[in-house]
């Protein structure tokens, strides 16, 4: 039998490789930020507004004139 070389390296762990860390990292943070921005969508969601003239009726006085402004910069001259 041979000695162990003092050079030779005792094999390592995947886990514990940086490169395993680089090629599985980056799009695991992809999926989280994914996911993540998923749930914020879903909670954060705006009600759907199926009548255009109710959704103005229900706005904030302060967002009157610029609805008006909005509506008026879409009618044909």
């Amino acid at each position: 039998m041979k000695p162990k070389d003092a050079h030779e390296k005792a094999p390592r762990p995947g886990w514990r490789e940086p490169m395993v860390w680089l090629v599985v990292g980056g799009p695991a943070v992809v999926v989280v930020a994914a996911l993540t921005t998923g749930y914020i969508a879903w909670r954060g969601a705006d009600e759907v507004v199926t009548d255009p003239v109710a959704a103005q009726t229900r706005a904030p006085q302060s967002l009157q004139p610029a609805l008006s402004a909005r509506n008026h910069a879409a009618t044909p001259r």
